[in-house]
């Protein structure tokens, strides 16, 4: 058990310093791990990958606020757009939770290994669509809210990966898309944990420490290493060269991504 503590807030550290830095889901690093730890504490193999998501969408509420606060004190969050973009989070996120939950734990790997490799080769290349545009209306945003909340339940990430490249694909400054992303965070964590600890009430031969597919001592331990790391991602993303940072991080989620694959084949 404290083995696996240690692993768990090493694993937040991580995360939090990730979330403040490049502005990506915690769940890149989070669900990895998990699904490799998580056996050897007596998760039915047919769980791990819903625990794993459950738990890291959990552990990106506390995650968010840290690193939104960091960022909203250098004035980098539109609270304009998170205002319009909420609901469709909420909704999409919670649907989508629900629906992970009963999916069958291959196609849910598969699904985060393609995610893995398409974040990989958007970080090397550093493509991104031609900011030509303003953000739409509400409605607008708020669908776009809805398919960034579905995809992300799917994968467990707190949605950056996608808000991000939205908001600056619409001429919002990268820095404040990031802020704003890791407000977005947030309710994105919130709808989440509560469509995966409904989506597993009740299941059977799940370990102690769980709430629905929410892995509480994973929860404790990810949650305190990464509000405290968050704010040291985000005074490092204002001074290193994100952009050299994210090619070296999407080469380490390539040898993930592989080495999950070959799990998996």
């Amino acid at each position: 058990m404290l083995v696996s503590l240690v692993i768990y807030l090493c694993c937040g550290a991580v995360v939090g310093i990730l979330a403040g830095l490049l502005g990506v889901g915690g769940g890149t690093v989070i669900v990895p791990i998990l699904v490799a730890v998580f056996p050897s504490q007596g998760v039915p193999p047919q769980y791990v990958q819903q625990l794993a998501l459950g738990t890291s969408l959990a552990s990106i509420m506390f995650t968010s606020i840290s690193s939104a606060r960091a960022h909203h004190k250098r004035g980098a969050v539109r609270w304009k757009i998170f205002r319009n973009i909420t609901p469709g989070i909420l909704l999409g996120t919670f649907l989508g939770s629900l629906l992970a939950a009963n999916m069958p734990t291959m196609f849910l790997k598969i699904f985060f290994i393609c995610f893995l490799f398409a974040i990989s080769a958007q970080m090397i290349s550093n493509y991104r669509p031609p900011a030509t545009r303003n953000m739409p209306g509400a409605l607008g945003t708020a669908a776009a809210g809805g398919v960034i909340g579905m995809v992300s339940s799917f994968v467990g990430i707190g949605g950056g990966s996608l808000s991000v490249p939205f908001m600056t694909y619409c001429n919002v400054d990268i820095h404040e898309a990031v802020g704003t992303s890791a407000a977005i965070g947030f309710p994105l964590a919130v709808a989440g944990t509560l469509g995966y600890i409904v989506g597993g009430w009740g299941k059977p031969d799940l370990p102690p420490y769980t709430l629905g597919f929410v892995h509480l001592w994973a929860l404790f331990g990810i949650a305190v290493a990464s509000c405290i790391t968050a704010p040291l991602g985000v005074r490092l993303s204002h001074a290193l060269p994100t952009a050299k940072l994210k090619r070296f991080f999407a080469v380490f989620l390539i040898i993930v991504g592989l080495k999950m694959l070959w799990d998996v084949l």
